[in-house]
Parts: C-alpha cells; structure tokens; sequence
C-alpha cells in the first residue's frame, strides 16, 4: 500500500539521530493536531536511534578517516529554479555520487539496515513527486538538506516541521548570519559525514550537491572545500514565485507541526528570496577563478546537451565524453515530461515587480 504524501503519518525526523530530534523539538510547543504526528515519529525515531551506535562504528571504520578525493561540485539556485534537472543530468555521470532520496529520511542507516529500511520505503513511498510529477524512487539523487535535517539540529530545514520559525531559521541556518560558532561546526561535522557516506554509497569520487540552501552559505562552502566547482541557476522570477508558491504550500503540509497560513508562507519565502539573492551576489567572489558558471535555466532547458558541455569545459572538469551517451538517454527520456503551466495574475506581476526586480534588472527578464 502506497501512502499518499499530503497524509503521512509521521514527517522525516523519524530517521533522525535521537540527539537532533530532542535539540531540534526542545522548547517548541506542538500545535494542537499535530500531536499524534509528533508522537509517532518520536516513538520510532527513538526505536531506529537504538541502531546508530553500530553506524557511528561502521563510518568511524570505513569512511571517518579517508580523505575525499576531489572537492564538490555544488548545483546553487532558488527553489524551483531548475536545480532538480540540471542535478538529474549531471548524476549520469559515474564520476558523481549524490545523496539519495532513500538517505533523506534514513541518513544514519546507510551502513547498517539499508538494505531492509529501503525496501520498506520503496513499497509504502509515492510514486511521484506531488509538486512536479517527477519520479521518485529511493536511489534516485535528492536535495542534501533534507538529510542534514535528520544529522544536525542546525538546518534550516527545520522551517517544514516548524514553519513559524522560518525567518529566524533563515538568518541563522540558512544564510549563517546569526548562527553560533558551536552550530556552525557541528554543521560542518554533519555534511562533511554526509557526503563521504552519500559517495561511499553510490560510488562515486566527486560529491554533486544540489542543495537550494547553499546557495546562502558560498563562503562557508569555500572554506571547507578551497576548490570546489559551482553551477548557479537563474530562472524567471515570475515562474519562480508561481512555482514556489505552489510547492512550499503543498510539501509543507504533511510535515509540520504547527500552522501557518498560505499568506504568511507566501509573505516569508518573498522576503527569503530578496535576502537568498543578495547573500549569494555579496558571497560569490569568494569562489575562485575558473570554478563558477552562471546560466539561464531556459538556455540549459533549451540544448541540455550542448550546455552541459559547455559547463564542463568552463569548470574544467573532465568525463563528458565517456558520460554524454547516459545523459543523452536521459535527457531523451525528459522531452515528454508534462511541466505545470503558469498563468502570472496581476498580484504575482506586482509582487514580483516590487521585491524582485533586482533579479528581473540584473537577468534581463521580461514578461
């Protein structure tokens, strides 16, 4: 029996570490209706934490102490900017190994257990993403901080299970404005796991990151990676919004813990986007020389192919040639996919125009 995603009985903290989801809910009221959700996943939360102690062994064996072979290569951009196809395309490539949608919600059974938690998931998950109509399946490459939710209580992530507190989650956990040293290097402590766990894996030498949030961490990102690779997407402001609108809406119901209104959400993810742009244009000259590239989603939706190439020879990395058969089928397999079609109302033409048009001025985008 295949659940339906708006009535999940539990939401992704259920594979979190025990620690994290104490840190995570401690001092926030759960809101009346929502109780039974946060009561089920605690109980098997605190269950499947009783496992952890055989993966902390496991990693600290396997995987603590190996080096990564290369830095990153990290997909950036807005939600909904086109960051899932651009991740599909270049996750053809053997070179990469990613997170999986299976390691988003059991990040710490990757050593141990995986093999039973995966079966379970992939005959109870929906079939499709709610938001888009793209595939899901539990090997199929996913977005990194739905995992980092279950692995630190510093992500901001946290805003699905307690929305009221986006814009709180947005100065500290996504733009790192406010966070505490502390937070910032059990972060860094938790992705660093992550992506060596994510590579051990699917097997492969360079992380793919695909990760809206990172786009207001560059800096940091820098940092712990010196040579790392970016991709940042631009897309049109007004389908952004539209997009946005429609898929913060949706994806945040079955995992809350506490209301908002469709109108605060809207009002909050408006002024996140303003402060996501600014962050990353202030940040960027942080990245070296030679290792970002920044393109218009309808240009690579356009020639996939032939921008993908050219992404490759820009950030001088090497493999297209023996990876362009794969991402030839795939994007072939992607002509037919049916996109949401959206209508722009006058509000979504003002809202836009009024708190985006930096982004409408520096992409030259027109209705």
């Amino acid at each position: 029996m295949r659940l339906q995603f708006d009535k999940l009985p539990i939401n992704t903290l259920v594979g979190a570490r025990w620690e994290v989801f104490k840190e995570t809910t401690k001092g926030i009221k759960i809101e009346k209706g929502y109780k039974g959700k946060y009561m089920l996943t605690k109980a098997i939360c605190r269950l499947l934490s009783l496992t952890h102690s055989i993966e902390d062994r496991r990693y600290k064996k396997l995987l603590a102490d190996k080096p990564m072979e290369e830095d990153p290569l990290f997909i950036l951009g807005h939600w909904r900017s086109g960051t899932t196809f651009v991740h599909n395309v270049f996750s053809c490539d053997k070179q990469f190994g990613y997170t999986t949608t299976y390691q988003t919600v059991f990040p710490n059974a990757m050593l141990f257990g995986q093999g039973f938690f995966k079966w379970v998931m992939g005959s109870i998950m929906p079939e499709k993403r709610p938001t888009d109509n793209l595939e899901l399946k539990p090997d199929l490459p996913q977005e990194e901080e739905f995992a980092l939710l279950s692995t630190t209580p510093y992500s901001y992530y946290n805003f699905w299970i307690f929305p009221k507190k986006m814009r709180e989650y947005c100065d500290k956990y996504l733009t790192f404005r406010d966070i505490e040293d502390k937070e910032l290097s059990h972060f860094n402590r938790a992705f660093v796991r992550l992506i060596k766990t994510s590579l051990h894996n699917t097997g492969g030498k360079r992380y793919l990151s695909k990760n809206p949030p990172h786009t207001g961490r560059v800096e940091e990102l820098v940092k712990l990676f010196p040579n790392a690779k970016f991709i940042y997407l631009m897309r049109n402001p007004y389908t952004v919004y539209e997009s946005t609108k429609s898929f913060f809406t949706g994806t945040i119901q079955p995992l809350k813990l506490q209301d908002i209104s469709n109108e605060k959400l809207e009002e909050n993810f408006v002024d996140i986007y303003a402060e996501l742009y600014d962050s990353y244009q202030k940040q960027k000259t942080a990245i070296p020389a030679g290792n970002l590239v920044e393109i218009k989603f309808e240009d690579f939706e356009k020639d996939p192919m032939a921008v993908t190439k050219s992404i490759y020879e820009k950030l001088s990395l090497d493999g297209f040639d023996d990876a362009k058969e794969a991402i030839a089928s795939y994007v072939g397999k992607k002509k037919g996919h049916k996109k949401n079609q959206y209508m722009y109302a006058d509000s979504t033409k003002k809202i836009v125009e009024q708190k985006w048009s930096r982004a409408l001025t520096d992409w030259d985008y027109k209705l």
